[in-house]
């Protein structure tokens, strides 16, 4: 299906202060954005804020005030999510599902259409385990195909847009929030990671910000909806064995000295690492355990993702090489705001 779109739309943003929605502010030039925040002010060119809350009637708006932006917005896209996996339940799907349902109301009476900003990760139905401690990403991962399935039922016209793990500009590395991905490779510039629960061949599938935000802005422009687009790595993705030999080879090129973590199953941290390491470990660590197990168990598919990002006008897809170097210039902008650089480093 498809709409038209005004060349200069208003738009309703919500997340613009998270790593999708400060990359996408920078492709919605031309367009007048409204940002639905509930903290952390946004502000810049055609920019303003609007302090609201997705849980609460009305997106946490006064009647005037939500029926005033219902009769000025052209288009929604929503980015706003609980992404962390030690969130609880309970606040994951507050955001995640009735923020959405929210978000679907003011669609359907702004009468816009909706860009929906997903996970490509939904289609991992296996991770029941409990062994990731306070890590639960099923519990995210339930939340956010519930969103879907209420973007569906709705009869708003939409798109789902399914990104796989998102890092930095693929040119700066810049990004708004690390994500784990690259709490993981930094570890192994620390030398803080001895062991890493994948499969060497695993591939690690993750696209860089710009990318996610070319598609929703490429979206947004189109008119296009009734559409699900994969924004992934896929077959280009690279393998485990591949991100650790490009976060070795920064590393040293930084002046840093990592050493290679040892590949282990899951299977093994279970049976050996957490009954005779995981209680003498502090709080702290043990979380970074948690979270590191259920990163990578994220990235056990069977298969590559599938890759649609380029059925979007304007949209290429990216090849191994292009995420290689997306992957170091995230991480040699996450070792230079960690401070793991040299004074001249930083400078240059």
């Amino acid at each position: 299906m498809s709409i038209t779109v005004k060349s200069a739309p208003t738009i309703l943003l919500t997340g613009a202060s998270g790593v999708v929605g400060q990359a996408l502010l920078e492709r919605l030039a031309g367009c007048d954005v409204v940002c639905l925040t509930h903290r952390k002010p946004v502000a810049g060119h055609r920019v303003t804020g609007l302090r609201g809350d997705l849980t609460l009637p009305r997106l946490g708006l006064d009647r005037a005030a939500y029926d005033d932006l219902a009769d000025r917005v052209d288009v929604v896209v929503h980015c706003a999510a609980v992404t962390g996996f030690s969130v609880d339940p309970g606040r994951t799907n507050d955001l995640n599902v009735r923020g959405t349902e929210g978000v679907l109301a003011f669609a359907r009476r702004a009468q816009a259409p909706l860009q929906h900003v997903s996970t490509a990760f939904v289609a991992r139905r296996d991770l029941t385990r409990d062994a990731y401690g306070s890590a639960r990403p099923e519990v995210y991962l339930g939340s956010k195909r519930l969103a879907e399935q209420a973007v569906a039922d709705s009869g708003v016209p939409a798109n789902v847009i399914r990104p796989s793990v998102v890092i930095g500009d693929s040119v700066t590395g810049r990004i708004a929030q690390f994500q784990g991905l690259h709490a993981i490779a930094g570890a192994l510039l620390r030398n803080a990671l001895p062991l890493l629960p994948l499969q060497p061949d695993t591939r690690i599938d993750f696209v860089p910000q710009d990318l996610v935000a070319a598609v929703v802005a490429g979206l947004v422009r189109s008119g296009t909806t009734g559409g699900e687009y994969w924004v992934t790595g896929g077959d280009a993705a690279p393998t485990a064995t591949r991100v650790v030999e490009l976060a070795r080879a920064l590393g040293e090129s930084l002046g840093l000295e990592p050493d290679l973590p040892r590949f282990v199953s899951h299977d093994m941290i279970d049976r050996l690492v957490r009954p005779v390491f995981m209680a003498a470990l502090p709080k702290a660590q043990r979380r970074r355990l948690d979270d590191m197990l259920a990163m990578t168990a994220l990235f056990h598919t069977a298969e590559p993702f599938a890759g649609t990002s380029h059925h979007v006008p304007g949209v290429r897809p990216l090849t191994t090489g292009d995420l290689e170097d997306a992957f170091t210039a995230s991480m040699r902008h996450y070792a230079r705001a960690k401070g793991l650089t040299s004074p001249s480093e930083v400078a240059a």
